[in-house]
């Protein structure tokens, strides 16, 4: 896990929850290292159009709503929402 880290590229600290940080009150008690582990989820991209962007993307229809999930790059992921048409 500490590999998948150092080789991200995005900054450490934004994928700690705000939560788990701790406050510079001297009266809190220190987080245990379950408490600090990051959160590695990524969310989907919103949009209005979405579309196929390699050949391991599928599109799937659930609660009316249009999504792509993908099984080669998992940033393919994206949803269109029945909000968003109108």
């Amino acid at each position: 896990m500490l590999r998948a880290l150092l080789a991200s590229g995005r900054p450490l600290l934004t994928r700690f929850r705000a939560a788990s940080i701790p406050h510079s009150h001297p009266h809190h008690v220190v987080p245990t290292m379950t408490q600090l582990t990051p959160f590695l989820a990524r969310g989907m991209k919103v949009r209005s159009s979405v579309k196929r962007m390699c050949d391991g993307c599928a599109v799937v229809r659930r609660k009316g709503r249009i999504y792509i999930i993908c099984s080669k790059n998992p940033k393919h992921k994206q949803v269109r929402s029945s909000d968003l048409v109108r």
